[in-house]
């Protein structure tokens, strides 16, 4: 069967795992990978709620930056690719060897938590935020070369504490997961 006669939820599935796994792909790229045209890929997205590539990385460090209350954006770990305070937002982290152990290649488990952890204070709605406590999870080592995808959602936020979870992975394959029960001091 050609990628043509897809059907269009097929499509739409595939289109969801091609974009997680490299989210900078362009509708010109994604139109050529399934054989439709732009427009039908375009609707695809708008569909699913993504949106297009110049949404997606155009004002990644005007924008999403500009929104995160709790950090600056050189404290950030990865880059930031979408922010919603309050609810969620994403982070890709392109590792390398400096990053890895020398004789493993291993990528060092602090890189992996840090893109975690500064994603999970970065989508919390305050101004200042300290991690109270952190339930994680390592669950496949990460080699030195992974683009890692890291996604966080905000679960329940009570007086000064929100709950957040984030999930690491690489090529729809979890490699991390977390529970951040994250403080914010305006809030004491």
């Amino acid at each position: 069967m050609s990628r043509s006669s897809c059907s269009k939820k097929e499509r739409q599935a595939e289109l969801l795992e091609k974009l997680k796994s490299d989210p900078f792909l362009t509708d010109e790229e994604l139109s050529e990978i399934f054989n439709v045209s732009v427009p039908t890929i375009r609707l695809d997205r708008l569909e699913l709620g993504i949106p297009e590539l110049r949404e997606r990385i155009k004002n990644v460090a005007e924008k999403n930056y500009q929104k995160v209350k709790s950090l600056k954006s050189k404290d950030i770990v990865g880059e930031l690719v979408d922010i919603n305070l309050g609810q969620g937002g994403i982070s890709i982290l392109e590792t390398n060897e400096s990053m890895a152990f020398e004789k493993t290649k291993i990528i060092q488990g602090h890189y992996i938590y840090s893109l975690a952890e500064s994603l999970a204070i970065a989508v919390i709605d305050a101004q200042v935020a300290l991690v109270g406590v952190a339930n994680i999870k390592y669950k496949t080592p990460v080699y030195a070369g992974s683009k890692l995808v890291a996604k966080a959602e905000v679960k329940k936020v009570k007086d000064n504490k929100y709950i957040v979870w984030v999930k690491i992975s690489e090529k729809q394959v979890e490699n991390f997961r977390g529970k951040f029960i994250l403080v914010s001091l305006e809030k004491i």
